[in-house]
């Protein structure tokens, strides 16, 4: 077996090992490819090295050969291939998180039927996240846009997140420092009359693990519906749903244009689309797809999602923000607190990457800053009053237009 230990920056394809002429700083991010095609290797390999912070240092065509790469390099993150001969990715990424199980995995997968349902039995298995393979890797700016906005970005939050998480005793501090950042809020109103139509959830980087954990915690006879937008590509957000819905003691299923959600239903936003509330000529309120622009580089995306709900139901508005890098939800988050509902983000130490919910923390957005175990009680709790019956409206909004 030849391993590839270690790949140089020199423009090379397969460049032999010369360590010398590889700049690896403190501050630099190393990165193992493992890939069975040549070709997305040396892509990889070519368009990652345009960030001078990242630095591939070992290359293998199989997870074995990853196995042995990884023992010898000492990645900070390893990019894996699904399919692959020897050991594909899924044995792969189990026997890496035995051995190393704070080494952040991204797996690299197809926008397919069959690499959907594989990501997302990776992402139960331990994957942090993944990024789907450029549909046209015969365009090389095509392909570099893509891997420089989506999975570059991933490396560093995951890497960021995996050198800070561990802490000595005598280090850690008894509060989050990033706590402590956070500006006085005002006194949040008073809970007793409060009675929430609809929760909406805004969750990215470790959703799917994260919503595995939450949606089957929710209580089956919550009297209000809950919508969720999680980033993901179309094909992965209708096979996450079904997985939900099988294991969920109340229905999850993908948002369509008209829909009505009901009492202890669970709506996923599908991919490609912003998922929003409408009211109808007659006062039902029901889901409308979007196919706007993205929003926060984001398609769907949470903003415009909470905003609906705030525009139709006020401060009966449950807004939640969960895991996730990038900022999507806090301008939804604003709005939600200012209309008098109740804003929720996941904690720090339960999230995958805590760029969204601490965005909305340090923000003085959140009312509540909690564990991921705790958040379904609480929606159960804070809900628990609210009328179980389909949203409707009493006066339809005006239609603009003819």
């Amino acid at each position: 077996m030849q391993v590839a230990p270690l790949v140089a920056r020199s423009g090379r394809d397969d460049a032999p090992d010369t360590r010398e002429e590889t700049a690896v700083t403190t501050t630099s991010y190393r990165v193992l490819v493992v890939d069975d095609s040549s070709l997305i290797r040396r892509l990889l390999l070519k368009i990652l090295q345009l960030d001078p912070e990242v630095v591939v240092v070992g290359q293998a065509s199989d997870g074995h050969e990853a196995l042995a790469v990884a023992e010898q390099v000492a990645p900070d993150l390893v990019v894996l291939d699904i399919e692959m001969p020897v050991m594909d990715g899924i044995e792969a990424l189990e026997h890496l998180k035995r051995r190393y199980p704070s080494l952040p995995v991204i797996m690299f997968s197809t926008l397919t039927a069959r690499g959907a349902t594989a990501t997302l039995d990776a992402l139960t298995k331990g994957a942090d996240d993944y990024v789907t393979k450029p549909s046209n890797t015969g365009s090389f700016a095509q392909t570099a846009e893509h891997v420089l906005a989506e999975l570059t970005p991933r490396i560093k939050a995951l890497v960021d997140r995996s050198r800070t998480r561990p802490m000595s005793p005598v280090l850690a501090p008894t509060t989050p420092l990033s706590s402590l950042t956070a500006p006085a809020r005002q006194r949040p109103p008073s809970r007793t009359s409060f009675r929430p139509r609809v929760a909406v959830v805004a969750v990215s980087t470790g959703g799917p693990d994260a919503l595995q954990t939450l949606v089957p915690l929710l209580p089956s006879s919550l009297p209000v519906p809950v919508l969720v937008t999680q980033h993901m590509p179309p094909l992965f957000t209708g096979l996450l749903a079904d997985r939900l819905d099988g294991q969920a003691g109340i229905r999850v299923r993908e948002g369509y244009d008209g829909a009505q959600p009901g009492p202890g239903e669970v709506w996923l936003a599908p991919g490609g689309f912003h998922m929003l509330l409408r009211a109808d000529d007659d006062g039902r309120v029901v889901l409308a797809l979007d196919d706007g622009p993205p929003v926060q580089s984001c398609k769907p995306a949470a903003n415009p999602m909470f905003a609906s709900a705030v525009d139709l139901f006020d401060r009966q508005v449950i807004g939640v923000v969960l895991t996730g890098m990038g900022i999507d939800g806090l301008d939804g988050a604003r709005r939600v607190q200012q209309a008098g509902g109740m804003v929720i983000c996941q904690d720090e130490a339960s999230s995958v990457v805590w760029g969204m919910p601490g965005a909305v923390h340090k923000a003085g957005l959140a009312e509540e800053v909690l564990p991921l175990e705790d958040i379904a009680t609480t929606i159960g709790r804070v809900a628990s009053a609210s009328p179980a019956r389909p949203l409707t409206v009493r006066t339809p909004p005006a239609r603009v237009g003819p």
